[in-house]
């Protein structure tokens, strides 16, 4: 029988910040829905924060609305009266239209409330990472400031980079942030990384089949920047490494004999022997000790020390409030942009679809593992910004299925048959919780892995 070790704060934490994110996101998509229907003075019955099957946690009635939380927290909607939409009211629709249902109104205003809510996920993001502009700045590490240049794993050596290589260009451009190397390299399907190794530059080609390879191993970050491997900070209780008898200040020279300056290689080493017991080179003061560690856990518990001499720079830009707003908007057309690349990837069958995939538990294990405003934030943008992206996507049950049918009726001047989007809900629902119950299944099976 398998056995997950659960540390419940950390998940607690983390999904008290998806539910708070994934709220503010789904109410502000839904007024958006909300608020250009009353505009236009049409209905609307329903406004719930997520899916209420059966049962509300809470609701009330206001006026026309009723004001819900339902228990699944997958979405949210509204229910404007005329529409065929989620709840599949067909008893609604044998009724003579009415002045205030969505079906009477012009298809421009239509069109309108039906894009608003992806309008709002849009400017949402748009303005928090405006704010965090002006607020935190941006601090990242030019790739040109790596002193010992690159850390890479297993995938990176497979295609010939190589530990202390320092990244010049990938195909032929220069990339001034390192940490977005990677997943550049992965998204536009790079061919070519240019390498300076001692004093050579150097040509790597990647291979067609990289990005797959990539996520299949889960190793998005196949590079790092190399840092010394200068001792021991910190020895967890009950580690490998506590069991072992490892002390803070500690140096280890080499695991298995294999000598581990940087700690890349250190990581490394530790990686490959997963599960085994390992024998390692050990300094401490004056002395030099041989010290044994089990790896059963898959780790060996230590944090290592600060280096004593700068392995890279960090470069902070700070914006005044005027200055953020384009900065904001750049960094919301490359979250765009990269997510719409995934999916190509995706579509495009270079990936495999069950290792892409992804629920609300992948969602939820992205957030930090201890209350962190800035990282919170920075997620919330980006959840808005892609479902913004998926909500257009022409798939009947989604916004941009709903807007599909409407542009479909401006410009032939004829509208789809009420039986016709009726069924076309329908396929899309399944289809969609078809995905959604796929990809549960998906994480719940890595989560016993």
């Amino acid at each position: 029988m398998t056995f997950i070790a659960v540390n419940w704060t950390e998940v607690g934490i983390k999904a008290g910040q998806f539910v708070l994110s994934i709220s503010i996101i789904v109410v502000l998509h839904e007024l958006g829905h909300f608020l250009t229907a009353k505009w236009f003075k049409c209905r609307v019955e329903k406004f719930y924060l997520f899916f209420n099957p059966w049962f509300s946690l809470f609701k009330r009635k206001i006026g026309e609305t009723e004001y819900g939380l339902g228990w699944i927290p997958f979405g949210g909607y509204v229910k404007i009266s005329g529409m065929i939409d989620e709840s599949m009211d067909k008893e609604q629709l044998k009724q003579p239209p009415q002045p205030w249902e969505f079906r009477s109104k012009p298809a421009y205003q239509r069109l309108i409330i039906m894009v608003a809510g992806v309008a709002v996920n849009l400017i949402l993001g748009f303005l928090i990472y405006t704010m965090m502009a002006w607020h935190w700045g941006d601090s990242y590490v030019p790739t040109g400031t790596l002193k010992y240049g690159i850390a890479t794993d297993s995938l990176a050596q497979s295609i010939g980079l190589r530990d202390g290589d320092k990244i010049l260009d990938v195909d032929s451009q220069y990339i001034e942030k390192f940490k977005t190397i990677p997943l550049y390299v992965i998204l536009h399907g790079a061919k070519i990384i240019d390498v300076e190794r001692k004093g050579q530059k150097v040509r790597i080609d990647v291979p067609e089949d990289f990005a797959r390879k990539a996520i299949s191993a889960k190793a998005i970050a196949f590079i790092d920047i190399n840092i010394p491997f200068e001792g021991i900070d910190t020895v967890m209780k009950k580690s490998a490494a506590d069991s072992a008898g490892l002390q803070k200040y500690d140096k280890i020279l080499s695991v298995n004999g294999i000598a581990v300056p940087f700690y890349s290689g250190f990581r490394n080493e530790i990686r490959k022997n997963r599960g085994k017991t390992i024998t390692m080179v050990v300094v401490r003061g004056k002395d030099t000790l041989e010290k044994t560690a089990s790896l059963a856990q898959g780790f060996l518990g230590i944090y290592p020390v600060e280096p004593k001499d700068s392995s890279f720079q960090v470069k902070t830009i700070k914006y005044t409030l005027a200055e953020s707003i384009p900065a904001g908007l750049s960094k919301s057309k490359e979250t765009l942009q990269s997510y719409w690349l995934q999916l190509k990837l995706i579509f495009s069958g270079k990936v495999n679809t069950n290792e892409s995939l992804g629920s609300v538990i992948s969602f939820g294990k992205l957030f930090a593992p201890v209350w962190d405003w800035q990282s919170f934030w920075s997620l919330t943008a980006f959840f808005s910004l892609v479902l913004s992206l998926l909500n257009i996507l022409p798939i009947p049950a989604l916004d941009g299925g709903h807007a599909l049918f409407v542009i479909f009726e401006m410009i032939t001047g004829r509208k789809p048959g009420d039986k016709f989007i009726e069924y076309a809900q329908m396929a899309g629902m399944f289809l969609l919780l078809g995905v959604m119950v796929y990809a549960l299944g998906l994480d719940i099976l890595r989560l016993f892995k």
